[in-house]
């Protein structure tokens, strides 16, 4: 049975295609970087899965929005805190004693000593991925996702309760665009966090393997120059007692090393079709690594048709604001 090793952050779990996992990378009148242009990964072409929160009403019942930083109020800490103690005990009895998932987690040896990292993770299919990937690191230096505002704060308590633990830099679709997500992610890595992302933007897709990538990720590595460790992930798409999960740390790589020899070393001036066109190059690869480990560790988390699932609809939507899930076979 796996343990927790770092505090919950409840909040980012459903994010809409277009939130902080694959940030709107339009802020101004340059049309290049609109959401329509996202890319897919190189190991599979498919149409992207639709949105299942529509984050501009929400945004328009709560009287506006923060997002990232201006949202924090503050620096994002490197060190855990009593909140985050608390949560990370709290969650270990509740999913490992209650609900007893079960979590088989591999490669902790290949983590970078200390912060300062990007992690990009995925298969990003329930509310338990986040979780999942702090669970294959250490609860400190802390990790900060970028997640979906929409989603997080669907319900005042839960928005309470991630101002309180931390973790979680919110985005709205529409918001403050790619520059303000670079700059929370430069402040985490200054400050010796980790910055971790799921470019997938959805927890809507197959199942066994990955979605398309949106590029804000790939963006974020160009512009702060960051080493990026890719986190699998498996078993999240449906939940139930008992229900097997696993994660793979890979090996750290960087915008050099996935862009190969044929890049000439000169980044794109910001917010270009250059600079997008880099980017997809940068997820491309990034999906090309990470979606084989993701199908090998899929079929380990599947239990046989006549196992028990109880509390199977309970558990998947648990923490899933209102909206379609959708995962299709693989």
């Amino acid at each position: 049975m796996g343990t927790m090793s770092q505090s919950p952050t409840p909040g980012p779990t459903p994010d809409p295609p277009d939130a902080a996992t694959g940030p709107n990378l339009a802020p101004g009148p340059n049309p290049a970087l609109g959401p329509e242009e996202s890319p897919e990964p190189a190991t599979e072409r498919r149409r992207r899965p639709a949105a299942r929160v529509r984050p501009e009403a929400l945004a328009r019942t709560r009287g506006g929005v923060r997002e990232g930083l201006d949202w924090l109020g503050g620096p994002p800490a490197s060190k855990a805190g009593l909140a985050c103690r608390i949560a990370s005990v709290v969650a270990r009895a509740l999913l490992f004693g209650i609900f007893r998932f079960r979590v088989s987690t591999s490669g902790h040896e290949l983590l970078p000593k200390g912060g300062g990292f990007l992690v990009v993770a995925g298969a990003h299919r329930g509310w338990m991925d986040p979780l999942l990937v702090l669970h294959a690191l250490p609860l400190e230096p802390r990790g900060w996702f970028l997640g979906s505002g929409a989603s997080a704060f669907s319900s005042p308590w839960k928005e309470w309760l991630i101002r309180r633990v931390g973790g979680l830099l919110p985005v709205w679709r529409g918001g403050i665009g790619i520059d303000g997500h670079v700059r929370s992610a430069r402040a985490v890595l200054d400050n010796g966090g980790v910055f971790i992302q799921m470019p997938e933007g959805t927890v809507n897709g197959p199942a066994g393997r990955l979605g398309p990538f949106r590029p804000g990720a790939a963006v974020i590595a160009l512009r702060t120059g960051a080493p990026i460790v890719p986190i699998a992930i498996a078993g999240t798409e449906e939940l139930y007692i008992g229900r097997r999960m696993a994660s793979r740390v890979l090996a750290p790589t960087s915008v050099a090393e996935l862009l190969g020899p044929d890049w000439d070393g000169v980044l794109p001036p910001p917010d270009t079709r250059a600079e997008l066109a880099l980017a997809r190059r940068v997820s491309e690869a990034l999906a090309a690594r990470l979606d084989p480990v993701v199908r090998e560790l899929h079929p380990g988390t599947v239990d046989p048709p006549g196992h028990p699932r109880r509390l199977r609809r309970r558990l998947t939507w648990l923490l899933l604001g209102p909206g379609r899930l959708e995962h299709d076979a693989p």
